[in-house]
């Protein structure tokens, strides 16, 4: 079975196809605040995964990572409207320190090919 990397770089590659099974690399987004960061990460996460030719509603888990469980209601309230209800993920949510104080939420995502 094959390996195939999309956007590539010497740390890490942001999409790993392996088989039926993608897996993005940990995505971040932009914003001040908890709910914007949400909206730009989930729209990164939109973007990767229609280059690996899938979509949320083929999502199988998710682990997110909070900088501060206070934020965690604004980020659900995004995560809500975007994930497909019929079709929701296994997911985890933690509360963590991230790689910069600025960065709020992080996502890791597995998905199954369309």
């Amino acid at each position: 079975m094959t390996i195939e990397r999309q956007e590539k770089g010497s740390r890490m590659s942001q999409v790993v196809v392996h088989g039926e099974t993608i897996y993005l690399a940990g995505q971040i987004g932009e914003g001040p605040d908890m709910e914007s960061q949400t909206r730009s990460m989930l729209a990164e996460v939109d973007r990767l995964l229609a280059s690996a030719g899938t979509n949320k509603s083929n999502i199988l888990s998710a682990q997110i990572w909070v900088a501060d469980m206070a934020g965690v209601d604004d980020m659900n309230k995004v995560w809500d409207a975007w994930i497909d209800p019929a079709n929701p993920p296994a997911r985890a949510c933690v509360e963590s320190k991230l790689v910069a104080p600025e960065f709020l939420v992080e996502v890791m995502i597995i998905a199954a090919k369309a």
